[in-house]
């Protein structure tokens, strides 16, 4: 059998020792490597001046909690049910009313009442949301504001919201209102309006005031 020298022997194991040194030292820079790689290294940073990544979904703000003010107008604003009358003290619509037109009304409704009529509100005060509701409706059901001004003011100019206008119902009241109102110094203001009444106190001397075609002709609407 053929023996390796010993030189021979000596420079294997060298070899050897080498490849082992060699293999950790490249281990070990791998796995320093991996310690040291900046933990969002998968998503490159969006180049100078370009805009920022939007926010993940789970960031963006939640929405309101509360409904919205359209969905909690009510009683409180001035709503009405169908029933109200003048005499009704259980409804803001009624009772913030201007006093003296409230009077007004209340003593006609008695005159009227020995007639077989009833005055009942249809709608009276109401507070600046639900008149803004209101003309936002008109906007929608008319197409234009212009054409939504004719039958509805802006919460600044109506006079149901100041509390000086009652809308009453039914046909039958308006039409007793017509014909008596002055009386009392109830007037219709606007000619495409039957059932708008407000209080003019001159009228039980002089007589109503010419009417507006609408309320686009009225000067308050445009102050």
């Amino acid at each position: 059998m053929t023996r390796t020298p010993p030189s021979a022997r000596t420079t294997t194991r060298r070899i050897r020792l080498l490849l082992v040194v060699g293999l950790i030292g490249v281990i070990a820079a791998i796995i320093a490597a991996l310690v040291h790689q900046p933990r969002n290294s998968s998503s490159p940073s969006p180049p100078v001046g370009s805009a920022s990544p939007a926010p993940p979904s789970s960031f963006l703000a939640a929405p309101p909690s509360k409904a919205p003010r359209k969905e909690r107008i009510g009683k409180a604003d001035g709503v009405v049910p169908d029933g109200v009358t003048v005499f009704d003290d259980r409804f803001p619509a009624v009772t913030n009313l201007d006093p003296e037109l409230l009077g007004a009304l209340r003593q006609a409704a008695t005159d009227a009442a020995d007639d077989g009529v009833t005055f009942y509100v249809n709608s009276g005060w109401r507070s600046t949301e639900y008149q803004n509701r209101l003309l936002r409706d008109a906007v929608s059901k008319y197409g234009s504001e212009e054409e939504a001004a004719r039958w509805v003011a802006t919460a600044a100019t109506s006079s149901h919201v100041s509390g000086d206008a009652v809308d009453i119902g039914h046909p039958d009241a308006a039409s007793w209102l017509s014909g008596h109102g002055a009386v009392y110094g109830l007037c219709q203001i606007y000619k495409n309006e039957p059932w708008h009444y407000e209080l003019r106190p001159k009228a039980i001397d002089r007589g109503c005031p010419h009417m507006y075609a609408d309320p686009t002709q009225d000067p308050r609407m445009h102050q």
